[in-house]
């Protein structure tokens, strides 16, 4: 990374030499003057787009005439509101992503990594779902709360190091996941007033009119004043911080300035339209690759000029694309409601998804990989502390399988639980414990091989905060089964099934051939796999927001992870795969070992670093697909099982694998129980336990690992 940006640097140096300042100030306003005329055009475009077939003037005519009754109300309730949310939205994440992206130095920051967006969007849904009536400016601070909190956590987790800014990316993700299972959660147990809330999490530009964006637009002139107060001092704070000090920049309070004001942007603009997924991360991005052709766009003030005006351009060109299709019948076919439905942000978050993943793949890691996943494990771990550890972790599952038979929304005995097993229960009893069994067995089968897959993927990447789910492969077999669900005619578990499994191994095979390059690091692995994870995540939003309640309902149930109506039958591939895959694991144990300290040590070994990694992580995904088959969508035991594991037991996978699969069976069979029990006779699912309670163990991890790399790379003091 530090490496492309002195290569930046030297091209945009020299770009400069041959520059004067009337030529450089000239192509800048060339180059916005054109962006602005696209805007033009594509807000006529916009304009004209509709169920009515009502062209631009007209409608604007009728507007200023005010003749036509019926078509100023489709100008001022429809096509005005919706344009100018857009145009207002668009500007909005664009600079709020350039700022955050001056603030923190690192070309990955923008409102959906900080986790703006998911903190903003968690606070108005808790709101809604305790029946809280606020008015637009209190709704807009709410969000902002929210909003602020959640980037404040990611940079209290990652500091501002721009030295490796996956760090940055992996805290973010891990927050916004977090943040997202909890207002899952909030969806599902208060369904009758959050109703209608699901679309506009997706981020859609259908506004009732355009007296929200006016009341807040006082509110985003604020903010952008304020950014453009600070700008000469941002410019300044680019040459690093140590600099902006000699130079008497107060860098503390103007990277609060930047901070405040950018997550104000953001959250005024989830408030008026939800959350708009990557607009602030592409707008800014692209600018920085046009600043080494127009080199006045390295200025802050220049940049976030160029940012706005392409986050508007990006939103607008999404929201036109998409009504294009299902209005204009581009590809042959017509649909209103698909037009109307399908949520602006959706579109935007797949562009982002394919954004991201090209600029994983041009970055270069700036850190080893070992300076990523430094996390002081202990060293020489006796076989008595580790015969210690595996009769601990045994007793406790052994309660909780106890715990998971004896509670739900009808609390037993166990007696009842002896009675069973002998036979000899009463029939009520009975057909309570055959339903709950299956589930029991289930979530702790779902467990192991979670904790198995995650491990081996850890290994390979050499990251403890890489996991299937993380990769996109949990993500990639939830929307095959949601494709499976919707689109097929004669959906069943069967389908859902085979749906799973493509999606997560087509996912396996994206990401991992897409970073399978010599120059590619384990960090160009996560990072890709998260843009395929926001893809998979966009296309299962899309399906969902656009179809029958009935199958709407059912999505977001099995999505959540739950083992809701597991019968035995459905356990057959995850112990298949177990019995074939534990005897490799066996075999290739000492070559695992060798591939999670580094690079050179396999090849001196003689070990052959691409065959071990392909047979792990090809494991690791047919793993992690079989547990979507069985229980849903499930994330975080990939990560929090196998790092507690090394933690306990070391590094060595002969004892490290199966105590992680011992770990990540506690952990989905202690949510599945809580999800049974708590809010009886209703139920949480399992994966919404686990996710909610999954981060804080995370987030210590991460702050844990920044610690250590900070003391290992800060030069002792003489």
């Amino acid at each position: 990374m530090t490496q492309q940006k002195d290569a930046l640097a030297v091209r945009t140096s020299a770009a400069a030499a041959r520059t004067t300042p009337a030529k450089a100030r000239s192509l800048v306003l060339l180059t916005l003057m054109v962006g602005l005329g696209l805007l033009v055009l594509l807000s006529a475009v916009h304009l004209t787009q509709g169920t009515s077939g009502v062209s631009a003037r007209d409608l604007l005519s009728a507007v200023v005439t005010g003749q036509d009754a019926q078509l100023t109300a489709i100008a001022l309730d429809s096509r005005l509101p919706r344009l100018v949310g857009g145009l207002v939205v668009g500007v909005v994440l664009g600079i709020a992503g350039c700022a955050l992206q001056a603030m923190t130095r690192n070309p990955l920051a923008s409102p959906d990594t900080l986790a703006v967006n998911a903190g903003a969007h968690l606070a108005l849904t808790t709101a809604a779902a305790f029946g809280l009536s606020l008015p637009l400016l209190s709704s807009a601070a709410l969000a902002f709360v929210g909003g602020f909190a959640a980037a404040g956590l990611v940079l209290a987790l990652t500091g501002f190091s721009e030295s490796a800014p996956i760090r940055l990316v992996l805290a973010g993700t891990v927050v916004a996941m977090g943040l997202a299972s909890v207002t899952s959660a909030l969806l599902m147990i208060h369904a009758q007033s959050t109703q209608g809330l699901f679309l506009w999490g997706s981020g859609t530009l259908n506004l009732s009119g355009i007296g929200a964006v006016l009341r807040l637009l006082p509110v985003v002139l604020v903010a952008l004043a304020v950014l453009v107060v600070l700008s000469r001092a941002t410019d300044v704070l680019s040459l690093g911080s140590d600099t902006a000090q000699s130079m008497g920049v107060r860098v503390g309070l103007v990277r609060g300035g930047l901070l405040v004001c950018s997550v104000l942007l953001a959250s005024s603009a989830v408030t008026m339209v939800g959350p708009l997924g990557f607009v602030g991360l592409c707008a800014p991005a692209i600018v920085r690759l046009l600043s080494t052709r127009v080199i006045r766009f390295g200025r802050f003030g220049w940049a976030m000029a160029g940012s706005g005006l392409l986050g508007a351009l990006i939103v607008l060109g999404a929201d036109v694309g998409v009504r294009a299709i299902f209005l204009g019948g581009i590809f042959g076919f017509t649909d209103l409601n698909l037009a109307v439905g399908i949520p602006t942000g959706v579109v935007t978050s797949l562009i982002g998804a394919v954004f991201l993943v090209v600029l994983a793949l041009r970055m270069r890691s700036g850190g080893s990989s070992q300076e990523i996943a430094a996390m002081g494990l202990p060293s020489g771990v006796r076989l008595s502390r580790r015969l210690a550890v595996v009769v601990t972790v045994g007793v406790l599952l052994l309660g909780l399988v106890a715990a998971g038979m004896l509670l739900g929304d009808w609390w037993l005995r166990v007696g009842d639980l002896a009675l069973w097993l002998q036979g000899q229960a009463p029939r009520a009893i009975e057909i309570s414990l055959d339903f709950r069994a299956p589930r029991v067995a289930a979530a702790l089968l779902a467990g192991a091989v979670l904790a198995v897959a995650g491990g081996l993927v850890q290994t390979v990447t050499r990251n403890p905060l890489a996991e299937p789910g993380i990769l996109g492969v949990a993500a990639s077999g939830g929307a095959g089964a949601v494709i499976a669900l919707i689109v097929l005619p004669a959906s069943s578990a069967w389908t859902m099934s085979a749906g799973a499994a493509a999606g997560a191994v087509l996912a396996g095979l994206i990401v991992f051939s897409l970073a399978s390059s010599r120059t590619s690091s384990p960090e160009t692995v996560v990072l890709v796999g998260i843009g395929v994870m926001t893809a998979a995540q966009a296309i299962t939003q899309l399906l969902i927001a656009t179809t029958h309640p009935h199958n709407q309902a059912m999505a977001i149930s099995w999505l959540g992870g739950s083992t809701f109506g597991t019968a035995w039958r459905d356990l057959g591939p995850m112990l298949l795969l177990l019995v074939v895959a534990v005897p490799v694991l066996l075999a290739l144990r000492r070559e695992l070992d060798l591939v999670g300290i580094d690079d050179v040590t396999p090849r001196i070994l003689g070990v052959s670093l691409p065959v071990v990694r392909g047979v792990a992580l090809s494991i690791a995904v047919l793993l992690a697909a079989v547990a979507v088959i069985a229980v849903g969508v499930i994330s975080f035991v990939g990560l929090a099982a196998p790092h507690l594991a090394r933690m306990l037991v070391g590094r060595e996978h002969r004892w490290f694998l199966p105590v992680s699969a011992m770990l990540g069976a506690a952990l989905v069979s202690l949510s599945d129980t809580f999800g049974r029990t708590v809010i009886a006779p209703d139920q949480l699912p399992a994966g919404l336990v686990v996710a909610v309670i999954g981060p804080p163990y995370l987030l210590w991890l991460l702050k844990r690992s920044t610690s250590r790399t900070t003391q290992a790379t800060t030069p002792a003091r003489a």
